[in-house]
């Protein structure tokens, strides 16, 4: 799908009307477009979704499809012991990045305010179990990355990460298990330079994942 912009001449937002980022914009002025990404209730009734600009308008489903053409090759993967609120900050996150796919570890029923609607639009896939896990990476053919600071981890700031991988998150405060981090091939840690013994689980996954781009996606700087 082409790179689609609001109507080139701003059809909702008029000299003495601000468009704000929360609110969305209004419904549809003029004639309407006929490209097949647009949703007819949004064009009549606006759209008040926290979506980028460019995808202002398109129905849900063209969203995901449009994000399959340009996902990363990284997934993200929360081993979750309990009902933790992180985990949705998490797959927003991961949605932010366009990573393919994020894996949701223990209990199938997690915390989702902190998504903010996000999971519509990305891949969330469940699984038992660490062993569960580890052998659906091992079939798909990717490394496993645990972010942790234990003893004996590497700074994530010196380490090459694999293009296709697994980065592996454990829950705030007892971080993963021994388990997972037995599976993994690599164990990171975000290098932290005050007093806290640790940072937040949802910052350390941004971090990690930001990291991932840094090393793998090209900016044009003209």
């Amino acid at each position: 799908m082409p790179e689609t912009p609001l109507h080139p001449v701003d059809p909702v937002v008029g000299p003495d009307q601000a468009e704000s980022p929360m609110t969305g914009v209004g419904p549809w002025q003029g004639e309407w477009p006929e490209d097949p990404w647009y949703d007819p209730e949004l064009l009549r009734d606006g759209d008040t979704r926290n979506v980028v600009d460019r995808y202002r308008y398109w129905s849900m489903e063209a969203i995901v499809a449009d994000i399959d053409d340009h996902r990363h090759p990284f997934h993200v993967a929360i081993e979750n012991w309990q009902h933790d609120m992180n985990i949705g900050s998490i797959v927003r996150t991961a949605n932010a990045f366009a990573a393919d796919t994020v894996h949701i570890v223990g209990r199938r029923r997690w915390n989702k305010r902190g998504a903010m609607v996000t999971d519509r639009y990305q891949h969330v896939e469940h699984h038992v179990d660490v062993a569960a896990l580890v052998a659906w990476a091992s079939a798909a053919e990717l490394p496993v990355i645990a972010i942790d600071n234990v003893p004996g981890s590497v700074p994530i700031e010196t380490f090459r990460l694999p293009e296709r991988c697994l980065l592996l998150f454990g829950q705030e405060g007892p971080g993963l298990s021994p388990e997972a981090l037995a599976a993994a091939d690599a164990v990171l840690e975000i290098t932290q330079f005050g007093s806290t013994r640790s940072i937040n689980a949802s910052a350390a996954a941004a971090v990690a994942m930001h990291a991932w781009v840094m090393q793998h996606v090209s900016f044009d700087a003209s």
